[in-house]
């Protein structure tokens, strides 16, 4: 059911953002998330109204300003590595996934470098063999291009979407090929998390 603008939450649920931008590729998902949340589709473009909004209205409030007014704190800070560059890891649960956190990539002056969903710190992932394991919303960008190495990156539809390149089995048969057909995907993610995979073409065979 629809929140009536006066009963809209404050701070609004982030949630209804990251889904906003999935309802290109996975509607059906969306709404039965909703549902879930209690929320219906105008209060989910509300907030993402809301939000971009937030986005343009000030330059003088950094991105990461922007994510603590509507998540709150963290739940976790850390400082990591990323080659010669020092950042710090921002995460947040979000509700729908309690085994991912939203996790904000920061530069040492503030500017955001990445922005996605990925893996909570000791919640299994999913168990990644052929192309038939690759279920939307099941996986994000790092364990998929773990699991098909080498993946490569392809620019992205939109923004906040990536894309990987990558060889895989078909979901007919094992890991081992016996009797299967190594093929070529383009696999696509929102915020981080899987959307779709596209079969592409039978991989090269010297792949």
């Amino acid at each position: 059911m629809d929140s009536a603008p006066d009963s809209f939450p404050t701070p609004f649920p982030f949630v209804l953002v990251l889904l906003r931008r999935m309802a290109d590729h996975q509607p059906g998902l969306v709404e039965d998330a909703l549902r879930e949340l209690g929320f219906g589709r105008s209060v989910m473009r509300e907030a993402n109204r809301r939000w971009q909004a937030m986005r343009h209205a000030s330059r003088r409030r950094s991105a990461v300003a922007r994510y603590r007014a509507v998540l709150g704190p963290p739940e976790s800070t850390a400082t990591r590595r990323i080659g010669d560059l020092t950042c710090e890891a921002l995460s947040w649960s979000v509700p729908l996934w309690p085994d991912l956190r939203f996790e904000v990539l920061t530069a040492p002056n503030g500017a955001v470098w990445n922005e996605w969903l990925v893996r909570a710190p000791g919640a299994p992932g999913a168990t990644l063999r052929t192309a038939a394991d690759l279920v939307p919303w099941s996986c994000t960008v790092d364990e998929v291009a773990r699991a098909f190495a080498p993946a490569r990156p392809m620019e992205g539809s939109a923004p906040t979407r990536w894309r990987l390149a990558f060889d895989a089995w078909d979901g007919e048969h094992g890991a081992n090929g016996a009797n299967g057909e190594l093929r070529h995907y383009v696999a696509e993610f929102t915020w981080g998390l899987l959307q779709r995979v596209e079969n592409v073409r039978p991989a090269s065979p010297t792949a």
